[in-house]
């Protein structure tokens, strides 16, 4: 497995602090840790932001960014190494390790930051600090600053203004390095073989939580310790629960299972969806929603390129799939009148894209000014159009009636066109349908 360097992260850092004003400080916490219930905490998993500049993942850590500092630009407070701690909780890179590994220009510890740090902020003109997103660590900062206007009369100068720290940086992740594709792209392709696994795996009388079992398996054979989210494996009416995550029911000859799920590697996220028929033979019913939902996701990435206009991805996806709905009789009328009216949206809910990349639904403005923004080289999105028919739409012909499929591909936007880097995963009928019925 590729990981990004510490070269890398410093260049972020760089690339931050050349957008922060003269005389200026940002200060990014750690994520605080999660109790799980009583002695337990959950797995930690290191806040996006503070590792996409840092590739710190430890917890009760702090980065402060001060453009311009004499001693060290870049300051990280971390905990200390400590022997018998560590025998009990793992290692700690310690101060030392913060400086030769992560390549920090100075570190401190963790329990002197109430110390340190007031005498970092003080003299800053501004402070770029995300406000609200660790309520506790805003506390402290507040009381730092506090700190600080209790010695005006001594001459100390507190900051004179805070700016959103995310404004900078959100742009920032929204562009992905080579070395980030690179990751993404393994992500990619693990999560690809776990759905090849849940597919090979699948058979009537399973329950959906034995096939996230087989997915998760193929996370970690692979490295990827944990889910970028909680895996969706629903069988025939589930499938019209689009965040469904029960993953408790058996499952039935006949129906469709709808899988989502995609992997984490080094803080980067993939995200898949295939639908696809528990006995491996598509009903008729089913594969003319299938070849519906198919046909609008391929017509969508083909638009995908640079100055694409963002939310004409999900205008494709709409016109295809009313279309598609006319012709079948679940809709009636004019299809232009239809997509104007909306009246799709009660078998197709959710937008077509959203970013992806640390955070599975990741960061990024997707308008600029109050306009959607073009697609650029280095944005990376998913293509995930879906119908679900819900089982008590009294509304449509019975036959359709508990019917849901979506189909979800990773995308990368290049210089020239786009790369989808979770194509391992079969999404033509007739692939599928060999796959499974040669495995059972």
């Amino acid at each position: 497995m590729k990981k990004i360097t510490a070269v890398e992260y410093k260049h972020r850092r760089s690339a931050l602090m050349a957008e922060m004003e003269a005389n200026s400080i940002a200060i990014l916490p750690s994520a605080p840790l999660q109790p799980r219930n009583r002695d337990v905490e959950h797995p930690y998993r290191q806040d996006s932001d503070f590792y996409y500049l840092t590739g710190f993942a430890e917890s009760e850590s702090v980065l402060v960014l001060i453009p311009g500092r004499t001693h060290g630009e870049a300051v990280l407070f971390c905990q200390e190494k400590d022997p018998e701690k560590e025998l009990w909780e793992g290692r700690r890179a310690g101060q030392e390790g913060a400086v030769a590994e992560y390549g920090m220009d100075d570190a401190f510890p963790i329990n002197d930051i109430d110390e340190i740090l007031p005498g970092l902020i003080e003299g800053r003109s501004r402070v770029y600090y995300a406000i609200g997103a660790n309520e506790l660590f805003d506390r402290h900062l507040m009381g730092w600053i506090k700190s600080i206007k209790s010695k005006t009369k001594q001459g100390a100068q507190p900051p004179g203004e805070f700016v959103a720290l995310e404004n900078i940086l959100h742009e920032q992740r929204l562009f992905k390095s080579d070395a980030e594709i690179t990751v993404m792209t393994e992500a990619g392709e693990i999560s690809a073989k776990a759905h090849l696994r849940a597919m090979r795996a699948c058979r009537p009388g399973l329950y959906e939580y034995q096939l996230e079992a087989e997915i998760l398996h193929e996370f970690m054979h692979a490295g990827a310790r944990f889910a970028a989210y909680p895996s969706i494996v629903g069988g025939g009416e589930n499938a019209c629960i689009l965040h469904y995550t029960n993953n408790d029911c058996q499952l039935k000859d006949g129906d469709l299972i709808l899988i989502d799920a995609g992997c984490e590697l080094d803080h980067y996220a993939a995200d898949i969806t295939r639908t696809f028929p528990i006995n491996g033979r598509f009903s008729e019913e089913q594969r003319a929603i299938y070849d519906l939902v198919l046909t609008a996701q391929l017509e969508a990435i083909e638009a995908i390129k640079p100055g694409t206009v963002f939310n004409h991805i999900h205008d494709i996806t709409v016109r295809v799939i009313a279309e598609g709905l006319v012709k079948l009789g679940i809709l009636t009328g004019d299809v232009n009148k239809l997509i104007e009216d909306e009246a799709y949206k009660p078998f197709y809910m959710h937008k077509s894209s959203h970013w992806i990349g640390m955070d599975v639904h990741d960061v990024g403005d997707y308008r600029i000014a109050g306009q959607w923004r073009d697609l650029e080289p280095g944005m990376v999105l998913t293509i995930e159009p879906g119908i679900y028919i819900a089982p008590d739409n009294m509304d449509v012909d019975p036959k359709w009636r508990g019917i849901g499929v979506r189909i979800e591909d990773d995308v990368v936007v290049t210089e020239t066109g786009h790369i989808v880097v979770t194509s391992a995963v079969p999404k033509q009928v007739h692939e599928i349908e060999a796959l499974i019925q040669q495995a059972q």
